[in-house]
């Protein structure tokens, strides 16, 4: 992308690949840049001609959806909930190195179904031109199932995306990112919606404390915790950690560990580097 391109240029692109569209399913998760790209399409191509649509399972917490659905009726958008099965696939459940693809292969799937059905031209996601340099097996998901990016599209890095929103007034302009729950699980051991659950308590515990960017990582009976630096000497305090360690022993967890680099998004995929992740028996 030229240097000289500013953020005003990438959303009139932004709103131009939209017009082209005509009509839109918006894969929608109330994150920073799916709401983006839902409230662009409604101002650019009006409410008629956009659908907002969520996949529920048991892999999204249930506060991100409760999140989706208000934030999409206070936008003005039809918003409709589909049902995927995703831990009906052994490949996803397994967890392999590209599990996300099968979980987003599901998705699209049922999406697919949906523009068809609703005569939509295009499904839409919020991917952005940083996330094409990181690991996302889902990216290829998107490509056998003809998914648009429109941010990507016209150029919009994450922290265009967040300038945008601002501008836009977005309450998410300043949302942390919260991938799915299941990224938090070490790859090569089995997913079930048990786990999830004792992942999504243990981080809304940590909500509580006052830590809105968090992710614990989930290795068999032991949760990694990882916040930003700053709160790292809270959650070491003899006390604090005390009081952390019986909360998430209820929870089912044997061992509680903190990791002492700090939140790093997606650091389950640097074991990615000594070679490809198998399920393990």
């Amino acid at each position: 992308m030229n240097e000289n391109v500013t953020l005003d240029d990438k959303y009139k692109r932004l709103q131009e690949i939209l017009r082209e569209l005509k009509s839109v399913a918006v894969a929608f998760s109330a994150g920073v840049d799916s709401t983006l790209i839902l409230k662009v399409a409604l101002d650019t191509l009006g409410a008629g001609n956009v659908v907002a649509v969520t996949g529920r399972s048991d892999s999204l917490a249930r506060g991100e959806f409760e999140q989706a659905c208000e934030l999409a009726r206070s936008l003005g958008a039809e918003h409709v909930v589909i049902e995927t099965d995703e831990f009906d696939n052994d490949n996803y459940v397994n967890n392999p190195n590209n599990r996300c693809y099968f979980c987003k292969t599901t998705l699209y799937a049922r999406l697919e179904a949906f523009v068809k059905d609703r005569g939509i031209a295009a499904i839409v996601n919020g991917t952005n031109v940083d996330d094409l340099g990181d690991y996302r097996p889902g990216l290829e998901a998107a490509r056998e199932y003809d998914v648009r990016s429109p941010a990507a599209d016209a150029g919009l890095t994450k922290l265009d995306v967040r300038a945008l929103s601002q501008r836009l007034k977005l309450p998410t302009f300043d949302k942390p990112a919260s991938p799915c729950l299941s990224s938090r699980v070490q790859y090569g051991e089995k997913i079930t919606p048990g786990k999830l659950r004792m992942i999504e308590r243990a981080e809304a515990f940590l909500h509580e404390l006052g830590i809105r960017e968090c992710r614990v990582r989930h290795h068999d009976h032991l949760a990694r915790i990882e916040v930003p630096t700053e709160f790292i000497p809270m959650l070491a305090d003899p006390a604090m950690a005390a009081r952390v360690d019986e909360h998430f022993r209820t929870l089912g967890y044997q061992y509680v560990s903190l990791d002492l680099r700090g939140f790093r998004s997606g650091s389950m995929n640097e074991v990615i580097a000594f070679g490809a992740v198998q399920p393990r028996v």
